[in-house]
């Protein structure tokens, strides 16, 4: 099969190779014998590949690997009892393996892809999805009527929250950089779009009548101080990432003195071990799928020769919605 392999800790620019490998067994580390053999049809591009193209990601295989954490595409074999069958059309999360033509991923993080979405939406549809609704719903408490700021509103994870926020009932208020991306987090559906090289905090405060129930973060940074600033009595900041680059520290006072909170939102680290998690989370966007509320947003679309530039356009900052690799017509 075809694949893209990293083969040294370079960056973007030279870390990667093109390559043909045998197809992988169907197996899986997280569960053994329990793989789903994936014909990847798509496969979803994300900042933790950039990261691992410099060795500064957390999970670090020995070189060269097949980088790539959720495809989609039709499943060629299932273990007996899993929830899909060879034929069926699945997003997937396989966690590695994903930039190659055949993927192996376990079957609890193996979903139906539902009618109403395309094989490049399906790629872009269980790290994102995922993490937005286990950051608002699982960690965040988000109640139907309260009001969410979703920083960096633009890219894969601040368009899912924005659609999975409103499929919840709530209020979204997005911050994002650029008139570009301003159409973007709209068609997302954002209620208020605000800059953020403005007074975003100052606007937040007043189109929400004195606070925001809960700020969603993927970008950390210099920002995150007028975050917890911006957010009403009881509000939550929720932190999924650092594609800022910087990691924020948290004068702890803030909390105290206004009773707001800081919570970590890893749904990877959490979700691991616990398939039945997994399961539900599906079952819940499946339900906001069918609703008309989740419909995720493909920017930039590359063959799979050119995935070296689909990770760049991701490290320049550049990227809108999910970047994707179409792997097979």
């Amino acid at each position: 099969m075809k694949a893209v392999q990293i083969t040294e800790l370079t960056g973007p620019d030279s870390a990667l190779a093109h390559v043909e490998l045998p197809e992988p067994e169907p197996a899986h580390m997280l569960t053994p014998g329990r793989g789903v053999v994936v014909e990847v049809k798509a496969a979803g591009v994300s900042f933790p590949e950039v990261l691992q193209t410099r060795g500064q990601y957390q999970l670090r295989p020995e070189l060269p690997f097949v980088p790539g954490s959720e495809v989609a595409g039709t499943v060629r074999s299932a273990p007996e009892g899993a929830g899909v069958r060879a034929g069926d059309r699945v997003a997937a999360m396989c966690m590695l393996g994903g930039f190659a033509e055949v993927a192996v991923a376990p079957e609890f993080l193996v979903f139906a892809l539902p009618d109403a979405l395309d094989f490049a939406q399906g790629a872009a549809l269980v790290l994102n999805y995922h993490t937005a609704y286990f950051a608002l719903r699982l960690r965040g408490r988000l109640r139907e009527g309260e009001t969410v700021l979703v920083h960096g509103a633009a890219g894969g994870v601040g368009t899912a929250t924005l659609q999975v926020a409103r499929g919840l009932g709530a209020r979204t208020i997005a911050v994002v950089s650029s008139d570009d991306k301003e159409t973007v987090a709209r068609e997302a559906g954002a209620d208020e779009v605000l800059r953020a090289d403005g007074p975003w905090k100052d606007q937040a405060k007043e189109l929400s009548g004195g606070g925001v129930d809960m700020v969603l973060d993927p970008v950390g940074g210099e920002r995150f101080t007028d975050s917890l600033r911006s957010l009403a009595e009881g509000g939550r900041v929720a932190v999924v990432g650092f594609t800022g680059g910087s990691i924020p520290e948290v004068k702890v006072n803030r909390l105290l003195l206004n009773n707001t909170e800081v919570i970590g939102a890893g749904w990877g680290a959490y979700v691991m071990g616990k398939p039945d998690t997994c399961r539900e989370i599906g079952a819940q966007l499946d339900g906001l799928i069918a609703d008309g509320f989740v419909r995720p947003l493909v920017g930039a679309r590359f063959p799979l020769d050119r995935a070296a530039d689909a990770l760049k356009i991701i490290d320049g900052r550049g990227a809108t919605g999910k970047v994707v690799l179409d792997v097979a017509a």
